[in-house]
């Protein structure tokens, strides 16, 4: 399960050996909070995607995990089943957007939001 830290300066996306693997991702995902343009919750985050799977895995509606490459840059997805999700879209990074399902996306909102926080905040999407 992926786990999510946010620092005050930055959002970093810990990835399971099992993500890393199937994503074809050896690293964790380290965005500068300054990169975070947007983030929405979806209930459906399958229409989310767009363009072709470079790297990773995809069974439709069930798993989609790994960079998909669209014409105006790539997209990250750590997306399971049909549950909320969290889609980020970044400005100056290595992806255009991020998507993660989650049961905790408004706690995941709630603490990008605050600016003077003093230490990380653990998050774990489902």
């Amino acid at each position: 399960m992926t786990s999510v830290r946010v620092h005050s300066d930055r959002l970093e996306i810990q990835l399971t050996r099992a993500e890393k693997l199937l994503s074809m991702h050896k690293d964790d995902l380290v965005i500068p909070r300054e990169s975070i343009r947007s983030v929405t919750i979806t209930d459906d985050p399958w229409i989310w995607l767009r363009g072709i799977r470079t790297r990773g895995v995809e069974v439709p509606l069930v798993v989609a995990i790994g960079a998909w490459k669209f014409h105006g840059g790539k997209d990250f997805l750590a997306v399971k089943g049909k549950q909320q999700a969290v889609v980020i879209d970044l400005v100056d990074e290595e992806f255009a957007r991020v998507i993660l399902t989650s049961q905790h996306a408004a706690e995941l909102i709630a603490s990008l939001k605050l600016q003077d926080e003093a230490e990380s905040t653990p998050w774990s999407p489902s």
